[in-house]
Formats: structure tokens, C-alpha cells, sequence
């Protein structure tokens, strides 16, 4: 979608940019360094890395401290950056059973190979505010750490481990479906939608990329409203992991890929009771898949939801609509739509009010003779 570039006015713009940076430093407060942001805002710089589809933790923070916090600004300004960034390399297809996993829950069985692994999670906690962290400085951070890491049990701090996968155990039971409902094989090679533009029907591999790139605000809230009943699926987490996961390259020359890193991500499943879209055959259960950059569980849930109901034989509500949710998540469409209707539009503007006044002309003698007649 394209605009046309407003013009005039070029030091009223300068100086509503310099206003910009007053407002964020008349408080007189100490800058906030990117290392800041990076480290303890991780969940916001996790969301901006994924939906602007660009792993860097520190240029996802420097967005956010240039957006003054506003995550789809920082998305949009990341997106920007991305664009300039050369693609040297694809990587070979990471497997999520290589998982390092710092956190793994199942809430379809309670007892699952390797236990339920809380992690970092405030899901179990009262949300009340926490006034300690108006008195928080260097001294109570390096007190914490350090007696944390006493606390630890001898060999805490090692390697996270890796674990099957959970829904591997209903697969070997032959009660979910193999390719959830899609009758197809993995496509050779993935769709990718940031080089070519999103055709309906898409592949599964571009709704997967729409969903992961997706405003988590908007995946969620279309992906509620078939949890609501706007819709037909009432999904069971059958597991939800953060970890990392090794990033190999193919090797120049031919040889072994070449592994040159790990990349933290979230990963759900969610299973779906059998609604005849299975396929044909015994009944059984379908899967939903989610998987995003960093540590954004609500996103990967929901994004395994609407992965779900996308699959619908027959479309019956807006979150079973391919095309009615792809369109609507992305969160640079979405904003630049709303936000262009704060660019000039008298003209417009001008023929509509010309409109009305005629309409209104027209429209007063022959009520004149109405009342006349009655």
C-alpha cells in the first residue's frame, strides 16, 4: 500500500521532531542505555523482534528507546532496518526436538517424559504491584544474583536439557492426525512472504510466517474469539516450550552444515478435538502449531489456534477465514492504515462537505411540499 508524501511545511515538521526528543528527556531522569532495555524489558524486546521478524535483541531495544516504548513504532522502524540488511545465507531447517528448554508445560498430561518445567513464569503468582522496585538499585541487584546463584544446587547452571515431544505420544497412539488436515508434505522450499506477496489460498508456510510476523494484540484477540465461541475450536495445550534452538547454515563448500549459533523461541501445540476435517478414516485429533521469535507465550498459543481453525473445511467465522485473518494481523498494514488518516485530507474532505450541502438543497423544497400536501 502506498501514500502520497505530504509536502510543505518542512520546519513545522523539524521542529514537531525535536519536540519529540524534549518531551523523552525534560524529566531530567538518566538516559536509558540499550543494554537496560535489552535486559530488563526481554519480553518487549522478544515481541518487537518477532513482529519485525529480525532476531537482534539490541537493535529490537534501540527501536523501542527511539519508539519511546511504542512496540509498533520500534516494529516499524525495525522492519526498516531489516530491509537494508543483506541475506547472505538460509539456513537449513532447525529441529525443535533440539531444544534447549528453559521452560516446557503440558496441559494435557501431568506426568510427561522429563516432568513439567515451570521456568521463568509469574502465571502462578498474585498480580499485585510490586512497591519494592521503587527502592531497586546496583547494590540489591548484585546482592540478589549473588545469593540466587548460592542457592542453586550443585550442577543447576549446566546445559539446559532436551525433551520429546509430548504430542509424540498421541501420534504414536494413532490419535492425531499426521499433517493436521492439510493431506500434504512439507512444501520444498518454504513460501516466503517477505519476497513474495501472499496469494489465498496461501501454503501453510506462509500462513505459519503471517502469524509469527503478526501484531500479538491482533493474533490474539481473533484468536479469542473462536475460543469464545465464534468458532469451533476449544483447544488443549498438549506443550508449550521457550528454548533455544541451534542455527546451522550450509557449509560453502558442500560439506556438514555449519552450526553458528542458537535462537531463543517460543513453541506451541495445541490439540483439537476431532471435528471431521481430519480427514477420511478414524476420527481423530488435529494439531495447531505456533512457534516465534523470543519469549512470547501468549502469541505462540494463539497463533497455534488460528493455525487451527484456518484448517476448517468450511469457514463459518472470521478467526476460520484465511484470507479475513492474514489480512488483518500484520501489524505495519493495520497501523499505516489507521495512522493515514491523520494526513491532510482536504480535499476529500472538501467535495464530501460539498456533497452534503447539495443533497441538503435538494432536499428541503420537497419537504416543503410534503408538508405542504399533508
Amino acid at each position: 500500500m502506498g501514500y502520497v508524501a505530504a509536502k510543505g511545511g518542512t520546519q513545522a515538521i523539524e521542529q514537531a521532531e525535536q519536540l519529540v526528543q524534549y518531551y523523552r528527556l525534560r524529566g531530567g531522569s538518566e538516559p536509558i542505555q540499550i543494554r537496560q532495555i535489552q535486559d530488563q524489558f526481554r519480553l518487549a524486546v522478544d515481541k518487537v523482534m518477532g513482529e519485525g521478524s529480525l532476531y537482534s535483541p539490541f537493535h529490537a531495544a534501540l527501536a523501542l528507546k527511539q519508539a519511546e516504548g511504542d512496540t509498533i513504532e520500534a516494529v516499524l522502524l525495525l522492519r526498516a532496518f531489516r530491509s537494508t540488511c543483506p541475506r547472505t545465507r538460509v539456513s537449513v531447517v532447525a529441529g525443535t526436538s533440539e531444544m534447549h528448554v528453559h521452560r516446557r508445560i503440558s496441559a494435557a498430561f501431568q506426568d510427561v517424559p522429563g516432568g513439567q518445567i515451570l521456568g521463568p513464569t509469574v502465571d502462578y503468582t498474585q498480580r499485585l504491584l510490586n512497591f519494592s522496585l521503587c527502592e531497586e538499585d546496583g547494590d540489591h541487584v548484585r546482592r540478589f544474583v549473588a545469593q540466587y546463584l548460592a542457592d542453586l544446587p550443585a550442577g543447576e547452571l549446566g546445559e539446559p536439557p532436551s525433551f520429546p515431544k509430548v504430542v509424540d505420544i498421541l501420534k504414536r497412539e494413532g490419535l492425531l492426525a499426521a499433517s493436521n488436515g492439510a493431506g500434504a508434505a512439507p512444501e520444498e522450499p518454504p513460501y516466503d512472504i517477505t519476497r513474495a506477496p501472499l496469494v489465498f489460498p496461501a501454503p501453510r508456510s506462509a500462513r505459519l510466517q503471517a502469524l509469527a510476523r503478526g501484531e500479538t494484540g491482533g493474533v490474539l484477540a481473533l484468536a479469542y474469539s473462536s475460543m469464545r465461541g465464534y468458532g469451533d475450536i476449544h483447544p488443549t495445550v498438549g506443550e508449550l516450550r521457550v528454548g533455544t534452538v541451534p542455527l546451522r547454515i550450509p557449509h560453502p563448500a558442500g560439506g556438514p552444515a555449519v552450526f553458528i549459533g542458537r535462537v531463543l523461541v517460543t513453541e506451541a501445540e495445541v490439540v483439537a478435538f476431532f471435528d471431521g476435517t481430519s480427514g477420511p478414516g478414524a476420527p481423530m485429533f488435529t494439531l495447531g502449531y505456533g512457534l516465534c521469535f523470543g519469549h512470547n507465550e501468549l502469541k505462540a498459543i494463539a497463533m497455534a489456534v488460528l493455525d487451527r481453525t484456518m484448517n476448517a473445511a468450511v469457514p463459518k467465522a472470521p478467526a476460520e477465514n484465511e484470507e479475513f485473518v492474514l489480512s488483518h494481523i500484520d501489524p505495519i498494514e493495520s497501523s499505516g492504515f489507521a495512522a493515514h488518516w491523520k494526513l491532510p485530507h482536504y480535499v476529500t474532505f472538501q467535495a464530501d462537505i460539498d456533497r452534503l450541502r447539495s443533497a441538503q438543497r435538494h432536499a428541503q423544497p420537497r419537504d416543503g411540499i410534503r408538508r405542504a400536501g399533508g
